[in-house]
């Protein structure tokens, strides 16, 4: 892995050109969060793998971002941090995928063939209740939900680069963000 860089601290984690993991680089647009900077998909897995080993159940993760942008190889590191075994695909056509990883059941869901209105059928708080839920388009989740998620949005950089935008909304998403923020910084 390249390692991603700290681009208001102008360096990369440890010696120069040296592999690091991706590390946090300021504040998040709109609010308090921080901004992640990832080189390749190895550096985006490793993000989500970050996170993943972090999960409880009852975490609600919202993935924001186009076509592309890297959300489900973000879902696969984080599924490998919560110690999924196997492959993990994006369940465009089946709408959620159920992945066991050593002490979280991780719900992998991606709304983007849905209408916002048919999301509300979709049984979320049960899905909570059973583990940690990690929505792709999950800006069309209902705003209730929304506001008690931790959100990450990816936007495209360059041909392999990315920057994702990480936010919380509500005490537990807060305490998400801190504590994946902490590892992040520790490596």
């Amino acid at each position: 892995m390249s390692g991603a860089h700290a681009s208001d601290a102008g360096a990369t984690r440890g010696a120069p050109g040296s592999p690091g993991p991706p590390s946090p680089t300021g504040a998040a647009q709109g609010g308090p969060g921080v901004r992640l900077a990832s080189r390749s998909p190895a550096d985006t897995e490793a993000l989500g793998a970050a996170l993943g080993r972090l999960l409880a159940p009852g975490d609600l993760v919202m993935l924001i971002g186009p076509l592309g942008a890297g959300k489900t190889c973000f879902v696969t590191g984080l599924a490998r941090g919560a110690g999924v075994r196997g492959r993990v695909r994006s369940p465009s056509f089946t709408l959620m995928h159920e992945y066991q990883g050593r002490q979280v059941l991780v719900l992998h869901v991606d709304l983007y063939r849905l209408d916002p209105m048919d999301v509300d059928a979709l049984g979320f708080d049960e899905a909570l209740e059973r583990g940690a839920v990690v929505v792709e388009w999950g800006e069309k989740l209902p705003a209730a939900l929304r506001d008690e998620a931790l959100s990450v949005r990816f936007e495209v950089s360059g041909a392999d680069t990315r920057t994702l935008l990480a936010a919380a909304a509500g005490e537990r998403a807060a305490r998400s963000l801190a504590l994946w923020r902490e590892a992040l910084a520790t490596g």
